[in-house]
């Protein structure tokens, strides 16, 4: 099953990189760079007709260097097609050169009319645009927005009108996603040559919109060179499901012990629990506080229960295992402790969540054929950054996080992204996952994360493929359940979407 949005490839690169394909294409390959401006004009006007097919006015700001240029193409484009098109030029135009300086050329010659400072307003002519095409920036910027150029995002952002923007959102920063200030607010992006990673970093889902891509017909453009950020894909979940044989048992589909459940955080483990059956777990038993048994087996007979008052009546459940998630609802209080110290080391593959993973923080090791899965507030005390500073460079925390701890890291958020041990030093991909919604920002679905993944542990998954397809199936369930609205979707909405996803065939 297909479900790649509008066919992005699963490569995602540095903007450094980008810049090295479109050199290839063009002093390597001999492709004219006017001739990828203009398909990338075509590209960016195929996208603006399929999402806004009745749009009649068209207004493009252009600002500096080959993002301008594409700006200036769309225009004309636009024209040809019969829109009425206005742009805006943010700066002077007479220092544009090379291809942008042809597209501007070209742009005027075909009759669009061309806004420059200090000439009269779009009010005084009465054009009103359907749709804003932000053409400002691109992805050299490394610093914040300033001048002409901060005043014409501020303008777009303050338009209430649809804005397409080319490349990347003016303002965006290309590798790391955060906003050097002020930034477009774009409903939609279409990139080119090669994904960039500031689209899927830092604060890039609040900025971008829908994405959409285009290579420009770059023979070379995913090839050449190693992508430091891979997206999760359907070949990620058929790799950790594969189909079952027709003689399988139950003792051969996984036997998972999760240990938590607190008083009064019962539900957190009973949560991790059922996502673990519905993942497609044999057996599933839970180790928890004799207080929340009754709790725990509530209308899921499928869950064997049992009460841990101490360490020791662990030993029995670990003996039927083959993988334990450790954390949900388990709290901080001297049963947890106790009972974190008696696992933390086990022989068993483990998954670490929730107050396993603060615990984690306060006694820190490094251990192998374990998974991690901290939020940036748990992933902060895990390396003793602020969580502002985890987000700001979510890609440098997930690799420290992996390599600090030995483990497959799932730094969760927007665009979650995973990680396994050899992301330090190059010798593995980080892998992210642009699926998922702000729905899934509610109590529990953290919990039926771990379920997910402990799930395809204790089929004997490796940790770094269990830990990207326990992702992205989480997604993918939290976007069907989802489907009807965002705002009110609860944790136990996706239950029945994780079924559906842990079966991909």
């Amino acid at each position: 099953m297909d479900f790649s949005p509008h066919g992005l490839p699963a490569e995602v690169f540095s903007a450094a990189q980008v810049r090295e394909l479109d050199r290839i294409a063009i002093e390597e390959e001999g492709t004219p760079g006017y001739l990828l401006m203009c398909r990338a004009g075509e590209a960016a006007l195929a996208t603006l007709t399929r999402r806004w097919p009745s749009a009649g006015n068209v207004l493009v700001y252009c600002g500096a260097g080959n993002n301008a240029g594409d700006g200036y193409v769309v225009a004309r484009l636009c024209r040809s097609r019969g829109l009425a098109v206005r742009v805006i030029a943010v700066g002077p135009t007479a220092r544009l050169g090379g291809d942008a300086a042809t597209a501007l050329r070209d742009c005027r010659d075909s009759g669009v009319a061309i806004l420059e400072e200090g000439e009269a307003s779009l009010d005084s002519e009465g054009f009103e645009p359907d749709v804003i095409v932000d053409a400002l920036l691109g992805t050299g910027i490394d610093r914040p927005v300033t001048g002409a150029f901060a005043d014409a995002v501020r303008a777009i952002n303050a338009s209430a009108v649809p804005v397409l923007a080319l490349d990347i959102p003016s303002g965006l920063h290309a590798d790391t996603g955060m906003p050097l200030g002020d930034t477009v607010s774009a409903d939609a992006t279409v990139t080119f040559v090669g994904l960039k990673q500031g689209l899927f970093l830092g604060r890039a889902p609040d900025f971008r919109g829908e994405l959409t891509f285009s290579d420009l017909r770059i023979a070379a453009a995913g090839r050449s060179i190693d992508p430091p950020l891979r997206r999760t894909t359907c070949d990620d979940l058929s790799a950790a499901f594969p189909r079952r044989p027709r003689t399988a048992h139950k003792g051969g589909n996984g036997r998972l012990l999760l240990v938590g459940g607190s008083p009064g955080m019962a539900g957190a483990v009973r949560l991790a629990a059922e996502a673990a059956l519905r993942t497609g777990t044999g057996l599933v038993y839970v180790g928890t506080h004799a207080d929340s048994i009754a709790s725990v087996m509530a209308g899921r007979p499928e869950i064997m229960c049992h009460a841990v008052a101490k360490p020791e009546d662990l030993k029995p459940l670990l003996d039927l295992a083959d993988a334990v998630v450790l954390g949900p609802g388990l709290g901080q209080s001297d049963w947890g402790r106790a009972l974190w110290s008696a696992l933390i080391d086990t022989a068993l593959p483990l998954v670490v969540d929730a107050d396993g993973l603060n615990l984690l923080a306060e006694a820190p090791r490094e251990r192998a054929d374990w998974i991690i899965t901290p939020h940036p507030g748990e992933a902060a005390r895990l390396l003793r950054f602020t969580a502002g500073a985890v987000q700001a460079d979510r890609l440098k925390s997930v690799t420290e996080l992996a390599a600090r701890f030995g483990a497959a890291a799932v730094l969760k958020g927007a665009c979650s992204l995973i990680a396994g041990p050899g992301a330090a030093d190059g010798s593995a991909t980080v892998h992210v996952c642009d699926r998922g919604n702000p729905g899934m920002a509610t109590a529990g679905t953290g919990d039926l994360l771990a379920g997910i993944v402990g799930a395809l542990l204790s089929r004997s998954v490796e940790p770094d493929l269990a830990a990207r397809a326990g992702v992205l199936l989480h997604a993918l369930a939290g976007d069907d359940a989802a489907a009807d609205g965002e705002r009110g979707t609860i944790a136990t909405d996706m239950l029945p979407f994780i079924r559906r996803w842990a079966n991909p065939s």
